[in-house]
């Protein structure tokens, strides 16, 4: 802002000048320096940095994609905005909410639940957990100023509609649908009035009513299979879903995987009516295979605006990569005669690279490269607190029991020695018999027919079944048919029906040897959440795709015999109020929970700057997987923290304060699926020990706990200090498909010991118990007692591995603090800018560096800051300098009138000024702020007019022009 002078003869004058960049020019050597800052793209950025990016992009775990546009014309920006929703399965909060400009470059913003539910399964409560199940496959949808999330479940409820009107600050409101729906895609017919329907399984499709809170109508098979089955992009057996659908150019596409014999594709189709074949005026869906190529499949279409008033759709296709995970790729798409071709003429090489289709500005690109999906932590709790954790609960009351129902045999002919066999019903196709081949007694349930692995002998437990009662359950199982394998594993399963069918094993899955007797036994909870008014138990060989192709491996007859279903009392753990109340503490959004947490027992507040996990209960031993095999204790453990691993390579490094663990407990860094490694510090008749764990596959079904987690031989050893720094080194490019790491500890940060052998090799879990990448998660648990405790500071990221050999490489972090150093704050808004000084204090305190990782992480934070602000300079005004002017006409020797101009620096720097008039300029030189300088201007006239003084002051180079209105004066 600038004030105008005004001329006092003999007066002061006020005088405000207007000048940039007042004592905030940094030496040469920082400009040199902060020229030099060109910060690498994040950890999950693939972004070249040309124009171009590499796919798979995001170099993480994240499945099932469904991206969204808000068109620049509905967006709050004047942009358009991408967001994107992916699986997570049993971690807490679930349903990230990804947002980007680029659709290469992406953050989580949002998660759309804290908890899916509140029972026993994702809680890991009971018995109960809910890993490869919990949230699937969701959709994400825009429409009419509202966000709509699909969520289907496999075992919490079946499917959910979550709507809110801010996707990235906003409280989700959820309506349950009352059934499972598999791989579900919200759609609006916008053609047709915006009627909305889920697009689901392989391919039917429901109609919804007008506000989404129910379904009004089914339209089975609306894509029948079996009329596409002879396209070798579809086949007849193998995968056949994931559909999305869309509305482009007068045609309904809907795009989905196929899994023929030849691998993994992208199979599409299209029709005029949605509902294809089923339509009134019936219109089959045409097919085409539209990519082939290095198994990248199921996903979503995305529009991308041409500049031409259209839009360019696009393919965003996930691809198996474990141990990683399965990673999505922005593939691009040229059409011709309404049919894409992805890629280039229908290759995607992986790692690859193809054009951007978004050109943002280069500060944009720049920080758009900083954004991540994972993050280093400094546990201070200064993230934002999230709208998704206010969710309100209403806890279930404990249930009142029938003592009738309880220590009594709930089957019917148990043993099965009576008449026929009433009591007994087939689970599928089974036909069931007696038989004198008994185990004891005379006679033993036959049965033969079977079609499907599920086919087996069943019975209705409806009316026994409670909730709040342990169930032991058992069966002896034999089969006999020589052509059969040596041993085949049996199950015994619950199926729960109603409107949600889901189904439980109950027992672990057992190898029974061909021609022998072999028992089934194992114990459940019926968790409280799950309706009981339609249940049956039944005997099944466990699951494999296509059972028919190999009868007798699969389908054989078998023969069961002294069953039992017996209920006990038990000991029931139930939701406090405050296990799911907020409890002061938010963490990042890169975190997920292994199941919901108890927030009873973690903590950013109880001390600061430190992550606390406490030990509320002891580990049992007596959980399984939903497919058979006991969860270790390590899987027991509620409250570990986890975020997704990157590759190809990550480092990730922690500090452990051990001095609050108890006898027996367990704590520290895990890379982990079902398959795990981990270097932790155990608690032994009070002696710390810190040491590697490695659990390989193949999984036994029955595990001895305590040798599963026993140290690796030559990995440990012992300290009696309260701290110990560990670090883990992923390394997923030295062995494709395969995870090995290194594990090593310090004691002050500085010095480190490798703690033995790189272990592994971790990969894909085949049966699918933990059906996601594998993770980096900090985690603690009880063998002994509850109550202990163990307290995390920091969690430091880096892509450098020790076994590299590198020399330690402050530059980054050096050009990164020059840069910040020579900003003005006056250019960038207030909040921005204290986000960034927050991060150059804690990239100013970092040193004396032990780790590439504690370099890393303060150069990640600020660089992030640094791009941030250099989308959101603006052209900020000049500071106001005031000065003061004093202007004084004199006779000298009655002949000539001399003015003098008195100039007071009245600012806070010094400044050079200049003062001129129509009779000659006079160079004051520079004047200290406060002080005061003077200059004599003959005119060598005794008579001089009104005119104009004009002030010119320089600071810094910046230079301001100012003119003085003087009136007339005479010597006469």
């Amino acid at each position: 802002m600038s004030i105008p002078l005004r001329a006092l003869k003999l007066a002061s004058l006020a005088v405000v000048g207007i000048l940039a960049g007042i004592g905030l020019i940094s030496p040469p050597a920082a400009a040199h320096a902060a020229d030099e800052w060109n910060p690498d793209p994040s950890y999950t950025s693939t972004d070249n940095g040309d124009g171009t990016y590499r796919v798979p992009g995001l170099n993480a775990d994240v499945p099932d994609v469904s991206v969204e546009r808000v068109p620049a014309s509905e967006s709050d920006e004047g942009r358009d905005v991408y967001y994107m929703i992916s699986t997570t399965m049993q971690l807490s909060p679930g349903a990230p909410i990804m947002k980007s400009y680029d659709l290469v470059n992406w953050e989580i913003v949002n998660y759309v639940f804290d908890r899916l539910d509140i029972g026993d399964a994702y809680s890991l409560r009971n018995g109960a957990n809910s890993y490869g199940q919990g949230q699937w496959a969701s959709s994400l949808r825009y429409h009419d100023g509202t966000y709509y999330v699909l969520v289907n479940s496999l075992n919490l409820g079946g499917a959910y509609i979550y709507r809110t009107d801010d996707i990235e600050n906003g409280a989700w409101e959820r309506t349950a649908l009352g059934r499972s729906l598999h791989d579900p895609s919200l759609f609006f017919d916008d053609a047709n009035g915006g009627t909305p329907y889920i697009i689901y399984g392989g391919v039917s499709a429901v109609r919804l009513n007008q506000d989404l809170t129910a379904i009004e109508q089914d339209f089975a098979n609306i894509i029948p299979r079996s009329e596409y089955a002879d396209e070798t992009y579809v086949g007849s057996t193998g995968l056949f879903e994931g559909a999305q659908a869309f509305y482009i150019d007068g045609y309904y596409y809907v795009v989905m995987i196929t899994w023929p014999s030849s691998g993994r594709q992208v199979a599409m189709f299209r029709s005029t009516d949605l509902l294809g074949h089923l339509a009134s005026a019936p219109a089959p869906y045409e097919s085409r295979g539209v990519l082939n190529s290095n198994g990248f499949a199921q996903g979503s279409l995305v529009p991308v605006a041409n500049g031409e008033g259209g839009d360019d759709w696009h393919g965003f296709f996930f691809r198996d990569t474990f141990p990683i995970g399965r990673i999505p790729a922005l593939i691009p798409a040229t059409w011709s005669e309404g049919w894409p071709t992805f890629g280039d003429d229908g290759v995607v090489p992986v790692d690859g690279a193809f054009p951007k289709p978004i050109q943002l500005t280069a500060e944009q690109e720049l920080f758009e490269q900083q954004k991540s999906i994972v993050a280093s932590d400094d546990f201070r709790n200064d993230a934002p607190h999230q709208a998704y954790q206010n969710e309100q609960w209403t806890l279930p009351e404990p249930p009142e029991l029938d003592e009738s129902l309880i220590g009594v045999e709930l089957l019917a002919d148990a043993d099965a020695e009576a008449d026929g066999t009433a009591g007994w019903i087939a689970n599928d196709t089974a036909v069931l018999s007696k038989t004198t081949d008994a185990r004891s007694g005379a006679s033993a349930l036959a049965v033969t027919g079977r079609t499907t692995t599920g086919a087996g002998p069943a019975q209705d437990v409806t009316a026994k079944l409670q909730h709040g009662v342990t169930y032991d359950v058992s069966a002896w199982v034999k089969y006999d048919n020589p052509a059969s394998p040596a041993t085949r594993s049996f199950v015994m399963t619950a199926r729960y029906g109603g409107g949600n069918t889901t189904y439980v094993n109950v027992t672990p899955a057992a190898d029974i040897v061909r021609g022998e007797w072999g028992l089934l036994t194992g114990s459940f909870t019926v968790p409280s959440t799950q309706p009981i008014d339609d249940v049956r138990l039944f005997v099944e060989t466990t699951w494999t795709p296509n059972p028919g192709a190999d009868p007798t491996t699969h389908l054989m007859d078998f023969a069961i015999d002294d069953a039992s279903l017996i209920g006990r009392p038990a000991v029931v753990e139930t939701p406090h109020p405050d296990e799911v109340a907020p409890n002061g503490s938010n963490l990042d959004l890169a975190w997920e929970w292994n199941h919901a947490p108890d927030n009873r027992y973690w903590s950013l507040t109880d001390r600061d700057g430190w992550l606390r996990l406490t030990n509320g209960k002891v580990v049992t031993g007596a959980y399984a997987h939903r497919n058979g095999g006991e969860l270790t204790w390590f899987e027991e453990a509620r409250n570990t923290l986890s975020q997704r691993s990157f590759g190809p390579r990550q480092s990730v490094e922690t500090t452990l304060d051990v001095s609050g663990m108890k006898d027996g407990d367990v704590a520290g860094l895990a890379a982990y699926n079902r398959d795990f490694s981990y270097v932790a510090v155990k608690r032994i008749d009070g002696v710390n020990t810190v040491g590697v764990v490695h659990r390989g596959q193949p999984f036994a079904a029955s595990i001895d706990q305590a040798a599963v987690e026993s140290f690796v031989t030559g990995s440990t050893a012992e300290f009696g200090e309260s701290e110990v720094h560990l670090k883990a080194d992923l390394d997923f490019a030295s062995s494709p498909g395969q995870l090995f790491t290194t594990f090593s500890y310090s004691l002050d940060g500085r010095s480190w010991t490798t703690l033995g052998d790189p272990v592994g090799p971790l990969r894909l879990d085949g049966s699918l118990t933990h059906f996601m990448g594998h993770r980096v998660g900090l985690f603690s648990y009880a063998t002994k007692q509850a109550g202990g405790h163990v307290d995390f500071d920091e969690f430091l990221l880096s892509d450098t591995l020790t076994s590299q050999g590198l020399a330690l490489d402050a530059g980054d972090l050096d050009a990164a603090i020059a840069h910040a150093r020579s900003l003005e704050e006056r250019e960038y808004p207030a909040e921005a800018w204290a986000a960034m000084q927050d991060a150059l204090e804690q990239a100013e305190a970092a040193g004396d560096f032990g780790t590439q990782n504690q370099i890393d992480a303060p150069e990640r934070a600020l660089s992030y800051q640094l791009a941030r602000l250099g989308t959101l300079r603006v052209a900020a005004p000049d500071p106001e300098i005031p000065f003061s002017v004093e202007v004084t006409d004199r006779c000298v020797a009655g002949k000539f009138v001399k003015q003098t101009v008195t100039v007071t620096n009245s600012s806070d720097a010094d400044a050079s000024f200049v003062v001129s008039s129509p009779f000659g300029a006079r160079d004051l030189g520079v004047i200290a702020a406060g002080e005061s300088a003077s200059a004599s201007i003959n005119t060598k006239r005794a008579e001089v007019p009104a005119g104009e003084i004009v002030v010119t002051a320089v600071i810094d180079g910046h230079e301001v022009e100012q003119r003085v209105a003087t009136e007339a004066a005479s010597c006469g």
